[in-house]
């Protein structure tokens, strides 16, 4: 794989794939939703292969559980230095499912949810279907990057309460230093609450910025946190449903294993499989994308001040997603709607990340250079 092979994917192709990317908005550039154009890792196909050729259509064995928690364990010591006991980690069929088991099983009903904005959309539906108040933090902006606003959180968390942490930040891409997570922790072990730790970006990280797993900074956020992550972002397998919840508490290991098995059991075996060859042989391949995808937030950087002078954008340490301000241009509502049935890009509506995202976009940008080249070209021809 080199950068011209990545160049060279066209759209007409990734259209005849019958993804979702690219099949929901027909004629338009798909940068919406948070996966890849780039296919998996070769790793990945093989372990696929090994599903057919193993005949794994039943219940997951308990040997393949069981590599999946040590390849876990090890990609976390390897890329983080985090030593995570394999008996810490539990298998989920995604993220947003282990937050919903995490709310049901380990925090008091009622509690609400404490919510840096602007987030990733699901998390409101989330709130719903749980019946807990969910209450928006927005973050602080300044010119040159974001900050959490630590005396609103603090006044919005109460005993129990959980603030969701989303670390590298969706959709911003925002990567929390060590000492924004230790004047957070402090805020949050003062409130008597805890934390759930999104960490499914932390692959997806650049230099000079560095990702700290939350749960790892002391004895007490160890014990207030819950963390997930998972594959599917970095290697680009959403549609396997595999992620992996860390439960670095002993009081929500021990509930966790008296509730949490419907949960724990959701977890697929193309999943487990792919998810245990990512971590363990697909590192190269990772190393290559993230070039990639760097070269296309340094792509982006530069056409946005090119082409769309009167967005503000800040350029994101982490995750391929860019959160672009698009106020300056006198459209507040219905974004994602006029840029798509005009420019035929599509892209997300700011507002689904909150109310501080009216008037905004975002856009994925792991997309093969020229298109997207294209998308803003289109958006900024739009505009």
């Amino acid at each position: 794989m080199s950068v011209l092979d990545l160049d060279a994917i066209t759209q007409e192709s990734l259209v005849a794939k019958g993804g979702r990317k690219w099949s929901t908005f027909p004629g338009s550039i798909g940068a919406f939703i948070a996966e890849m154009d780039f296919g998996v890792a070769p790793a990945v196909r093989q372990a696929l292969r090994e599903i057919d050729e193993r005949d794994l259509y039943g219940y997951p064995p308990y040997d393949i559980n069981a590599d999946l928690k040590s390849a876990t364990s090890e990609f976390c010591s390897d890329r983080y230095g985090w030593q995570v006991p394999t008996e810490h980690i539990a298998p989920a069929s995604d993220v947003v499912a282990a937050f919903i088991g995490v709310l049901t099983h380990l925090t008091p009903a009622g509690t609400p949810i404490v919510l840096p904005t602007p987030a990733y959309m699901p998390f409101f539906n989330v709130a719903r279907a749980t019946d807990r108040e969910l209450i928006e933090v927005p973050m602080l902006r300044s010119e040159t990057g974001w900050a959490m606003d630590l005396d609103a959180i603090a006044a919005a968390l109460t005993p129990g309460a959980t603030l969701l942490l989303c670390n590298p930040h969706n959709p911003i891409g925002k990567v929390y230093t060590e000492a924004e997570l230790l004047a957070l922790a402090e805020v949050v072990e003062s409130a008597g609450a805890r934390v759930f730790s999104d960490e499914i970006h932390a692959p997806v990280v650049y230099d000079p910025a560095r990702h700290i797993p939350y749960a790892t900074l002391t004895d007490a956020t160890a014990a207030h946190t819950t963390t997930a992550t998972a594959a599917s972002k970095a290697f680009n397998i959403p549609g396997l449903k595999c992620a992996q919840l860390i439960l670095t508490s002993p009081e929500d290991r021990q509930r966790w294993a008296q509730r949490g098995m419907f949960v724990s059991e959701a977890a697929s075996n193309p999943g487990i499989l792919a998810t245990t060859a990512a971590y363990r042989h697909s590192r190269d391949w990772l190393a290559e994308i993230n070039g990639y995808l760097k070269g296309n937030r340094d792509l982006l950087t530069d056409l946005v001040a090119t082409l769309l002078p009167n967005a503000a954008y800040i350029q994101p340490e982490g995750t391929y997603l860019a959160w672009l301000d698009l106020r300056g241009y006198g459209l507040q509502t219905d974004l994602a709607k006029h840029i798509e049935s005009r420019a035929e890009v599509a892209v997300t509506e700011g507002r689904l990340c909150g109310e501080v995202g009216v008037g905004h976009i975002r856009v994925n940008f792991a997309l093969p250079r020229p298109l997207l080249t294209e998308a803003i070209e289109r958006i900024a021809r739009n505009l």
